[in-house]
């Protein structure tokens, strides 16, 4: 046996050696080389390069892992130590960790089967611990004779030397850890939980536990998706009081590797045939109208919200300022409809379709299920747990009923939707979380169907800070229409029969889940004549506004910039040409018309949608104040009567002034001492 190690041993440290990449660079020996330069301590070996260069190497790890870690991590030692000796003496310690391992297995699938096996699992980090410190190899200094004995540490209780070996005393306070001879490594604990995509339905996610030591400590955040690689153990559960020990194990898996995916799409691998066919299909001329025709197909019309998710699912491209500012290049889109209108089916679909796409319901939703939380592990310490946000990274966040959302919760993802951050300040964890996600949200109206005597921040029980920050907005009306009913009534009767209609020819979520996946990758950058066009509208918008109302702000004109991006994507294109940007100019005009609308002048007023209320609004509402407040200054006291009067004399209806003084009371603006007169809060 001991033969059998020295040449599996001799084995490791030539294919160290001797392995050369691609390009012929001595892959592993240069890493080894660089280890006293990084200060690192760990050879990060992919599995596959061992089954090319040393079949019988593999298979042996695969047969064993456990020794043959060892064993491999005993050469690599001994190879840095013949390098440089004074820096693998100050380590004391050498890891060789194995990335691209061949044995997947999910969290769901382990069994008792795969105990001692290694396996390579996806999932999503949903919590991590503060980083701690475990004993390793103690030093224990016998109280009577103080000899100091070592003693390796095993498992997770403390142990201690049995008897001392000079003066043979054994029992209770015989020996005290001497921590600056003792061996400590650093620990952490986190929790790995099924991927959202990967969920079957009406299943609950399943998690793992797992420690991270060494330098795999803080390598990953709540959030990251990541593949861990490592060997399958046991821990047995507590039984309760005095010595009754468990007969039930829990699985875990001693942590040999972790790999943070940091591709746009990394379970999404597309060859070079698909990529082609792809390419081929982006130049047919009805290319981009099939592509719009293929989202949820079972659903009658709604071309323009396939369209503005369909650039939601692509996004555009997010930037970075010399100065350290970051702007998003994800879309956010916002559905407000009546009851009926196939919003939910719409989001579900989407959830599908988009490559790390999680749905969730705005009753059900909290705060820290959103964005966060913090909360107490069983050791008593705080840990972080990821929300809906953070896990849905890089991906779509499809809400449904977002109107039923507690304000409070609502609040929680303003910071998400712009910063792309989730920041938490609790238990004394203060952190900050990825949530780079595109959130399509779909709202019932506040009076149960949509009220074109009302503007859109009267019909939305939404704030205007939470509205500022959607990129595109659209009503859906339930309006009886004997053309447009007729086809909706034949499409569903044919959905029922499950009659294919040769007119409706669309791509299959297969092919547009791919599709989109390869557009994601794309980054298109404007052309000077793009530029040029989004400038001219922009201004020409600006212009038209005159001072009676202002029609477009520049967050408005970073959205149009996102959207022609995401539209040149799923052209296939690396430029953004003017044709992109005049479809989305069209797109943005038909959310704008509906959602900007200002019923009261008929005319497009983005103050709707930026402050909850149209300019004329406005105006009318600063009338009735300096009218007030200029009474109140003559005669200690504004009479509500003579301020309507006054109001009247200036153009405001005596109907809008009442509602207008009502608003200013209920708002703590004003208040009455005697009900018919009115004085500023102070």
């Amino acid at each position: 046996m001991e033969e059998n190690r020295d040449k599996l041993s001799e084995d490791f440290a030539s294919f160290v050696r001797g392995f050369r990449g691609e390009e012929g660079q001595l892959t592993y020996l240069d890493q080894l080389r660089d280890l006293p330069i990084r200060g690192g301590h760990s050879l990060v070996v992919d599995f596959q390069h061992l089954v090319q260069y040393e079949g019988a190497l593999a298979s042996s790890l695969e047969e064993n892992p456990r020794d043959m870690l060892k064993l491999f991590s005993e050469s690599g030692l001994l190879m840095l130590t013949e390098l440089d000796m004074e820096f693998a003496r100050k380590v004391q310690r050498f890891n060789v960790r194995v990335s691209n391992y061949q044995r997947r297995a999910s969290i769901r699938s382990l069994n008792s089967s795969y105990i001692g096996r290694m396996v390579s699992i996806t999932g999503v980090i949903v919590r991590s611990s503060e980083v701690m410190t475990q004993l390793k190899t103690g030093a224990f200094r016998c109280t009577s004779c103080q000899t100091v004995t070592p003693a390796d540490q095993v498992g997770s209780l403390y142990t201690t030397p049995r008897a001392c070996p000079v003066c043979n005393r054994s029992g209770p306070g015989t020996f005290e850890l001497e921590p600056s001879q003792s061996t400590f490594e650093d620990f952490q604990s986190i929790s790995l939980q099924e991927r959202p995509e990967d969920l079957p339905a009406g299943q609950m996610p399943q998690t793992l536990d797992l420690a991270l030591t060494d330098d795999l400590v803080s390598s990953a955040r709540p959030g990251d998706r990541v593949v861990v690689t490592g060997i399958v153990t046991v821990k047995q559960r507590a039984a309760g009081f005095g010595r009754l020990r468990s007969r039930v194990f829990e699985l875990s898996l001693d942590t040999n590797h972790i790999a943070v995916e940091t591709e746009e799409q990394l379970e999404m691998e597309l060859d070079e045939e698909s990529i082609r066919s792809f390419r081929a299909d982006a130049s047919q001329p009805w290319h981009y109208k099939k592509l719009i025709s293929s989202v949820a197909p079972s659903i009658h019309g709604l071309e323009n919200i396939k369209e503005a998710v369909l650039l939601q699912l692509a996004g555009g491209n997010p930037k970075e300022f010399k100065d350290g500012i970051k702007v998003r290049g994800d879309v956010n889109v916002l559905l407000v409809g009546d009851p009926g209108t196939a919003k939910s089916q719409l989001l579900k679909y989407i959830q599908k379709i988009a490559p790390r796409g999680l749905y969730t319901s705005g009753r059900g939703a909290t705060a820290a299920g959103l964005t966060a939380a913090a909360i107490r592990d069983e050791s008593g310490a705080f840990s972080l747990e990821a929300g809906a946000l953070v896990l849905a990274d890089k991906g779509l966040a499809a809400i449904d009923e977002f109107e039923k959302m507690r304000e409070e919760d609502r609040v929680a993802i303003h910071e998400a939707m712009e910063q792309q951050t989730c920041s938490i300040a609790k238990g004394g964890i203060v952190a900050t979380l990825n949530a780079r996600t595109s959130i399509l949200a779909a709202a019932n109206p506040q009076f149960g169907r949509y009220d074109l005597n009302r503007n859109f921040a009267e019909n939305v029980n939404l704030s205007p800070v939470i509205l500022s920050r959607f990129d595109l907005y659209f009503v859906l009306r339930d309006v009886p229409e004997e053309t447009r009913d007729a086809l909706l009534t034949e499409h569903i009767i044919a959905q029922h029969r499950k009659i294919e209609r040769a007119a409706e020819a669309t791509y299959d979520t297969v092919y547009l889940k791919r599709y989109v996946a390869y557009a994601k990758t794309l980054t298109p950058r404007l052309s000077d004549e793009s530029a040029q066009s989004i400038s001219k509208f922009f201004l020409e918008l600006r212009k038209a506004g005159g001072e009676s109302s202002i029609q477009i702000t520049p967050r408005q004109l970073e959205s149009l910039i996102r959207e022609s991006e995401a539209r040149a994507k799923l052209m296939l294109r690396d430029i953004v040409m003017k044709e992109d940007v005049e479809v989305v100019i069209a797109l943005f005009r038909s959310s704008l018309s509906q959602a900007g609308l200002d019923v009261e002048t008929g005319k497009t007023d983005i103050d709707i949608l930026m402050t909850g209320k149209a300019r004329s609004s406005w105006e009318k509402h600063n009338v009735i104040v300096k009218i007030a407040e200029d009474l109140e200054k003559e005669f200690g006291s504004a009479n509500i009567e003579e301020v309507l009067k006054r109001a009247e004399g200036k153009g405001v209806d005596r109907a809008d002034g009442r509602r207008i003084v009502n608003d200013l009371l209920r708002n703590g603006y004003f208040y009455t001492p005697d009900d018919v007169s009115l004085k500023k809060t102070r």
